[in-house]
């Protein structure tokens, strides 16, 4: 087999296991429950935090910016447009995540440990995870979509490591939960 060939399968097999749901179908889903809205905060200039930074003090960290703060905003109109007034919105602690959140306006927002970066810490990405999937199952179990979907704002490597996805900021993946296994049924960009 020439390596053409080769490549041109590969390609096959790879978009025929690529989530292929449009972005109706996504919306219907998170509508219709059974689904979780797994979003990456918005535009926060940079990579990672800088030295000294402290969870409970916002001037300490990589902040939205006022292009991340109104990508934000327009995420939530999204939702509002797909007929998601408000959702059951966890957050990680982090600033740029709580701030995301808010201005998607939703409704409350809960912080939620298991959703901080592990970014500088990458020994804790099994614990988080692990309580994440758990958040996920009893959210979802708890049979509660009249309360609106269930929206996760968190970073990029805890998406990662859910989804197997490297997001881009305002990015939302949507995972359907079979019992404990999640399935990535697809992706919508914050500029979709």
């Amino acid at each position: 087999m020439n390596a053409l060939v080769a490549t041109t399968l590969l390609l096959a097999s790879l978009l025929a296991a690529a989530p292929v749901l449009a972005a109706d179908a996504l919306w219907a889903a998170l509508r219709g429950g059974g689904h979780v809205a797994l979003m990456r905060h918005a535009t926060a200039p940079g990579v990672g935090d800088p030295d000294g930074f402290k969870v409970e003090d916002c001037a300490t960290q990589r902040n939205l910016s006022a292009v991340g703060r109104d990508e934000a905003r327009r995420i939530g109109e999204r939702f509002r447009a797909q007929g998601i007034a408000a959702a059951r919105v966890y957050a990680s602690q982090w600033c740029r995540c709580l701030d995301t959140a808010r201005l998607l306006d939703l409704g409350e927002i809960t912080p939620f440990a298991g959703l901080n970066s592990f970014f500088r810490d990458g020994a804790r990405e099994a614990v988080q995870t692990a309580e994440v999937r758990a958040l996920i199952a009893r959210e979802l179990a708890s049979g509660a979509p009249a309360q609106g979907p269930l929206v996760l704002v968190t970073h990029q490597v805890n998406i990662t490591a859910l989804s197997g996805i490297v997001p881009a900021s305002g990015e939302i993946v949507v995972l359907r939960a079979d019992g404990d296994a999640l399935t990535v049924v697809g992706r919508m960009r914050a500029d979709d």
